[in-house]
């Protein structure tokens, strides 16, 4: 009997990234590669956009070589994260850097006033 089954969910941390995809420790024998087509179902520009070295993460068990201990995996379309939140993406709103703009000033009129406070 194996010990990693076809379509089973399983934990491992990520050893090393490569632009074709992810490599993970099962455990002290097995190993694996998360293939870059396994990693989402959309463009993967950037394999370490997803994951970071020594990150523990899930993943779902495509195949498995008995002989040789390496297992297939995937993290498309599971959430794979353990015990952190998904990385979210900065989206620029329509006022762009106007909130910015027009805070500085008086940011930096606070900070100055902080100074002269100390003296």
């Amino acid at each position: 009997m194996t010990k990693y089954e076809k379509d089973k969910i399983v934990t491992g941390y990520v050893t090393g990234i490569e632009k074709y995809g992810i490599f993970v420790n099962l455990d002290e024998y097995y190993s694996g590669l998360i293939h870059i087509s396994e990693i989402s179902s959309g463009f993967v520009r950037n394999v370490s956009e997803y994951v970071n070295i020594g990150e523990t993460i899930k993943m779902k068990v495509m195949s498995v070589n008995e002989k040789n201990h390496q297992v297939k995996l995937s993290i498309k379309n599971i959430d794979y994260r353990i015990g952190k939140k998904k990385r979210t993406k900065i989206v620029e709103t329509e006022h762009g850097f106007d909130t910015l703009k027009e805070s500085l000033p008086m940011w930096i009129k606070n900070k100055i006033s902080e100074f002269d406070e100390k003296k």
